[in-house]
């Protein structure tokens, strides 16, 4: 039998008591009063397939993490369809759970027209129009961040060339600044594997693209599995680009959760603590089968050891 992956679900998948409350309130706070200073953990709503969101916010919060961080198609494939009223209720359920959203990813993921590096202008517009609404949608959930992965609306399509492609998805991303400049909304570009996608594969390229857009809400993400490929180790990366690091996706190259494989976090810990970062460690999965509680509960249980070890 084949494991339950992201994958898989993509290509299938279209409150508490006053009492049940104070219970969530308070392991948090016995979590953050014996918690190192250091990291803040958010973790993704789609690990947890069709829990119904109220529920996913409240176990998320007793596992002790500080945020979610939302695919849009969990809600709508397109979110210009989510309104006002859902929007609200989305917020109102992880702001009750105590379990604030931090931002988006898999931005344009069961979208149909849409394409970073189209050659065609009608497509980048309705592109760009479409990032546009995602700063919207990020900024009435309470989010901050706009992780860009996306990879195959993202690939370099036949005959366009890297230099084409760097100019297309320049525009695009352009076109949208201001709607997330005013919205308090940041873009962060995230370089994945070769097998993933033919564009922006390392964080050089990531921070080539962001440099080319020169704008303030235009900066990098790193994730743990995409940066294994590179032949600079992870915490080299990290030192090298962390002035363009905003965002930052734990994960292990086995496609589960950290601690789940053979990937050490220490160093990668030590680099986020020497360059100081201060954004938001957010778990990102891919492979399924463990199961949600599971992964939630032993990937934040493996960080804070790590944490522990290297905050002191």
């Amino acid at each position: 039998m084949f494991p339950f992956t992201r994958r898989r679900f993509l290509k299938t998948s279209a409150g508490a008591g006053a009492s049940a409350l104070a219970g969530v309130h308070l392991a948090r706070a016995a979590w953050a009063a014996d918690k190192p200073a250091g990291l803040k953990y958010a973790i993704c709503n789609e690990t947890f397939v069709d829990w119904p969101h109220a529920k996913v916010c409240k176990f998320v919060a007793e596992c002790g993490y500080g945020g979610l961080e939302i695919a849009p198609f969990t809600f709508n494939n397109d979110v210009t369809q989510i309104g006002a009223t859902e929007r609200a209720a989305i917020r109102r359920d992880a702001e009750t759970a105590g379990i604030p959203i931090v931002g988006l990813h898999w931005l344009l993921a069961k979208t149909t027209g849409l394409h970073l590096t189209s050659p065609e202008k009608t497509v980048r517009d309705k592109t760009a129009e479409y990032l546009a609404a995602l700063g919207d949608f990020c900024a009435d959930l309470g989010g901050h961040v706009m992780v860009f992965g996306s990879p195959k609306q993202r690939d370099l399509q036949p005959g366009v060339t890297r230099k084409q492609g760097m100019a297309f998805a320049t525009e695009v991303l352009r076109a949208a600044m201001p709607t997330l400049e005013k919205r308090g909304v940041t873009l962060a570009l995230e370089p994945l594997a070769p097998n993933e996608t033919n564009f922006l594969n390392t964080g050089d390229d990531g921070v080539a693209l962001a440099q080319q857009v020169d704008h303030p809400c235009c900066k990098l993400l790193l994730d743990c599995k995409a940066m294994w490929p590179e032949a600079t180790p992870i915490p080299q990366i990290i030192r090298k680009h962390h002035e363009w690091l905003v965002h930052f996706h734990a994960n292990d190259p086995n496609l589960r959760g950290p601690g789940m494989g053979k990937l050490d976090f220490t160093p990668i810990f030590e680099a986020l603590k020497d360059v100081k970062y201060d954004g938001w460690v957010s778990v990102e999965v891919f492979d399924y089968e463990p199961g949600a509680e599971a992964l939630a509960r032993e990937s934040i249980a493996y960080m804070r050891r790590v944490e522990a070890k290297v905050f002191g």
